[in-house]
């Protein structure tokens, strides 16, 4: 029987790839369960310098195994509980890892698959995605961070309007309004999505960590508050062995 969730870690990028292709994607108690604990891995093991999160076949993740949840009844609301514990757990753990993560975008994107997509610090798609909300349809509420990144990404308004009608949008105008960082054909989408992981494994890991955390404290945190933390990260980094490899290699290159 084939894993909901793979997880390979080839030098220094850890890829998770969701594995339910017969219901695209979509992930049931045992998938999201597997999710929690492939990004707790990635989060825990130093090898791990970039996460790159992808889907099988032609879908990223259709969200919850709905049909799935369906059958337990009288039982649902408590099925549902469960499954949030797992997937706000995979969501927090990808979101404040010390180390980027970059989703690769293969195709059909809905529910809780939105939520997963969007968190990434880099969301590369193919040209063939698509994305929805969902929720309205199945006359469901928002579940993996939906209504707390989407707002962020293209603004109240849009979210709103995004939600309430499930309407379903392209990957070239989830670009045009902020959802997703880039667009590529489907067919360079592997090697695009290799390039930029490649190119965040070079990086200093520990400075990509502290610019996640900054970004995401940036809209509780009061600009004094915001302000020592960018102090306190920047110095921790700069005297770090890492970063001054980094400076004296970008010194080096300007011929200083």
């Amino acid at each position: 029987m084939e894993k909901p969730v793979l997880l390979d870690i080839v030098d220094g990028i850890g890829t998770i790839t969701l594995n339910r292709p017969h219901v695209g994607n979509a992930l049931d108690q045992e998938g999201f369960r597997a999710l929690m604990h492939a990004a707790i891995t990635v989060d825990e093991d130093p090898e791990v310098r970039c996460v790159v999160l992808t889907g099988s076949d032609r879908f990223f993740c259709a969200g919850g195994d709905v049909a799935a949840f369906s059958k337990s009844g009288d039982k649902i609301g408590t099925v549902v509980k469960e499954v949030t514990i797992y997937l706000n757990g995979a969501i927090s753990r990808l979101s404040r890892m010390n180390k980027p993560l970059v989703n690769s975008i293969n195709g059909a994107v809905a529910g809780a698959g939105l939520g997963i997509a969007l968190f990434g610090d880099i969301v590369i798609a193919s040209d063939t995605a698509v994305f929805t909300t969902a929720y309205s349809k199945i006359g469901l509420s928002p579940d993996g961070g939906v209504s707390w990144i989407l707002p962020r990404l293209v603004g109240l308004r849009t979210a709103q309007e995004l939600a309430i009608t499930s309407r379903i949008i392209s990957a070239e105008e989830a670009k045009a309004i902020g959802m997703i960082t880039e667009v590529v054909p489907a067919a360079e989408l592997a090697a695009r999505t290799q390039a930029v992981a490649q190119q965040m494994v070079s990086s200093n890991t520990a400075s990509l960590g502290s610019l996640r955390t900054l970004f995401l404290g940036s809209y509780s945190n009061s600009l004094e508050t915001h302000l020592e933390l960018e102090a306190r990260d920047l110095s921790t980094n700069a005297a770090s062995a890492e970063a001054r490899a980094h400076s004296e290699e970008f010194a080096a290159s300007r011929g200083r």
